[in-house]
């Protein structure tokens, strides 16, 4: 498969922070949407790229919930926003495009995780796939005229290592004929936040839009490990026998700020200019991972990499037009 799946090197590592990675940059002019801009790396991301100049708005679906994490943050705009209610994504599309703003970044930060039972949206729809990837395909398809408005606009997927739990199953996205496995689940739904950004990538690219996708690290103290038992966590060398996390980037367990560093790095580096459709962590594109490797990248979270199905260009496509069904565009 061909890629561009090449580490720059970017001259980061593991344990830059978010405000390490933007030194430098001025988004004075510039405006940036942030899902889930109101907690864990999300909330980084928004504080760091409005540090840096720019206009933030943050979608939420708790309002009064979003305005209080966000009260040291002056100009920060919260808006209604709730990834498994579609009516919800097209009105807040709609009141942005309305205010005749071009969109100059898009961080797709919010998510859910692992949940216990498997959930259906009133459309059926598994909810984690719904939530991490539909909603935010929805968003990104309404707010197209932003995007392309803005003369070289930027999306960021987050993404996870969860990939490595399953592809997109194409036959049965939402478990109706498979048991569920709430890993799984998460497992597709990141995958295909990975390929979202590689499809996204090739259709934006002649009208300045370029996608990324992001693993951000393991960032146990963010919520969205809320469903995972803490013998689980403690198992997975996440936590010490205390409950508190285990930092220690190089394994990629890290702190928030560490956490938001690649997504701003791919919102705003000029290092990756011309570039997109590309999987990055650790503030730098990922290798791709292969075969003979793949044992050893499975075992350490030390190794970087992406697994080849995760930015395959045929999945991705396919993903795409099976998106555009499933939210009847």
């Amino acid at each position: 498969m061909t890629t561009a799946q090449q580490p720059l090197p970017s001259g980061f590592g593991a344990a830059a922070t978010a405000e390490e990675v933007i030194k430098g940059v001025d988004l004075t002019g510039k405006v940036a949407i942030v899902t889930g801009g109101y907690s864990g790396i999300g909330l980084e991301t928004a504080r760091v790229l409005r540090s840096a100049g720019a206009e933030v708005v943050v979608p939420a679906r708790d309002e009064k919930r979003a305005r209080a994490a966000l009260k040291d943050l002056p100009g920060a705009e919260v808006a209604y926003l709730d990834l498994l209610d579609p009516a919800s994504i097209d009105a807040f599309a709609e009141k942005f495009l309305a205010s005749g703003r071009p969109l100059h970044i898009l961080v797709d930060s919010a998510g859910v995780m692992a949940t216990p039972a498997l959930t259906r949206d009133t459309r059926g729809y598994e909810v984690q796939f719904a939530t991490n990837h539909l909603g935010h395909f929805q968003l990104v398809k309404r707010l197209w005229p932003a995007l392309a408005a803005a003369g070289g606009a930027r999306v960021v997927s987050v993404s996870s290592r969860g990939i490595r739990f399953a592809g997109v199953d194409f036959d049965d996205l939402h478990f109706e004929h498979r048991a569920y496995e709430p890993f799984v689940a998460y497992g597709q739904s990141k995958t295909a936040n990975a390929l979202f950004a590689v499809e996204l990538d090739r259709r934006g690219r002649g009208e300045g839009v370029r996608a990324f996708a992001v693993h951000p690290g393991t960032i146990v103290d963010t919520g969205l490990a809320r469903h995972l038992p803490a013998e689980a966590l403690r198992a997975a060398g996440a936590v010490d026998a205390e409950g508190r996390p285990v930092l220690d980037a190089s394994r990629q367990l890290k702190t928030v700020p560490q956490g938001a560093a690649t997504s701003v790095w791919c919102a705003t580096s000029p290092r990756l200019s011309g570039l997109g459709g590309v999987y990055c962590e650790n503030s730098d594109i990922s290798p791709l991972v292969t075969p003979a490797g793949e044992a050893a990248w499975r075992d350490s979270a030390e190794i970087p990499g992406v697994l080849p199905y995760a930015v395959d260009p045929e999945a991705a496509a396919r993903l795409w037009d099976v998106s555009e069904r499933l939210i009847g565009a």
